[in-house]
Formats: C-alpha cells, structure tokens, sequence
C-alpha cells in the first residue's frame, strides 16, 4: 500500500517537473535560452537537441546568440530553428546565429496564455489519471482482502490530498507563467 503511494507520488512530482519544463519553453518576450535549447538539429546523422550542439548564451535582455560547436552545423541549426514553433528568425552571421526577441503583441499574449492553460490541464488530467491508477490497484488489494476497508479508505483520503497537492502546484505555475507572459 505504501509502495503504491510512494510510486503515485513521485510520478505526480515527474508530472509537475514535465510542467514547469514545458512552461519555460514558452517565451515570456524575454531572451531565455530555455526557449530553444530542446530544438532538435539534425547533424551527423542523428537528431541531437540544440544545447548539445551549439552554446546558448543571452548577450542583452532580447537577444539570444547560438554559437555552434563545430561551424558546420550552423546551416543545420539555422534550418531547425526556422522549423520549430518558437516563431524566431535566425540571423546567420558566418559564425554565429542571433536571435532577437521580438515584443508580444496583445494577440500573441492571449495565445500564449491559452497555451499555458492548455498545459496546465493537460498536467492536472495526468495527475487525476494516476490517482484512478492508484485506486484501481488499491480497490484490487482490498478485494482480495490485502488490506483491511478501514486502510482503503485512510489510504483513499491520503491520495485525494496528495492529488489536490500536486493539482495546486499546476495551477500556481500556470498562473505564475500567466502572469509573466501578460505583462508589458
């Protein structure tokens, strides 16, 4: 019993941590190198992310600059860049290639912010599908008299807390993110 808690609840933090990774990927109107350091680049016959192929440094507050390993890859680079969803247009200067943060219009805000919510549900969803894994497994040990009515309803309520938990962690993240992206 205590091992499926313990399980549940360091899948619901792997969920929360997934979050916050996600969310950082989502520009704010501030150079983050996060933004694109998981871009995948294909070089050398493999796909490699971005930040395992080039430097990623923030020169100035709207400026992002990609400095490959090896200057062959720059075209590489520069053609997944142009293929990922950030919305970015690299400036390839022969060696290095800029990336200047544009302003975010109202549009754009509220787009953002939609995405945000999106994968905030999409986080709060995971959480109350391991829930139901738990107590599928726990109604299974009490029925085969495993444990006694009494531990699965204890258990039942400890489980509810931890996903209400984790649920206020998304959300707070969500709202956090919300709010950074919505201010001017």
């Amino acid at each position: 019993m205590d091992d499926i808690f313990r399980d549940i609840e360091q899948r619901m933090k792997k969920a929360i941590s997934t979050l916050r990774s996600n969310l950082l990927s989502i520009r704010t109107g501030r150079a983050s190198p996060a933004l694109i350091e998981d871009i995948p680049v294909e070089v050398y016959d493999s796909t490699m992310p971005l930040n395992q192929v080039a430097t990623i440094s923030v020169p100035e507050p709207r400026l992002l600059m990609v400095r490959p390993w090896d200057a062959n890859t720059l075209p590489a680079i520069e053609r997944a860049i142009l293929k990922s969803d950030v919305g970015l247009t690299p400036n390839n200067d022969g060696t290095v290639i800029r990336l200047t943060i544009p302003s975010l219009t109202d549009e754009r805000r509220r787009e953002l912010s939609r995405m945000v919510g999106e994968r905030v549900e999409e986080t709060r969803v995971a959480i109350r599908n391991l829930r139901r894994e738990a107590l599928r497994k726990l109604e299974s040990q009490e029925k085969k008299g495993e444990i006694s009515e009494d531990a699965f309803y204890r258990t039942k309520e400890r489980l509810q807390e931890l996903t209400d938990k984790y649920t206020e962690q998304a959300d707070q993240l969500g709202e956090k993110k919300q709010s950074e992206i919505m201010e001017v």
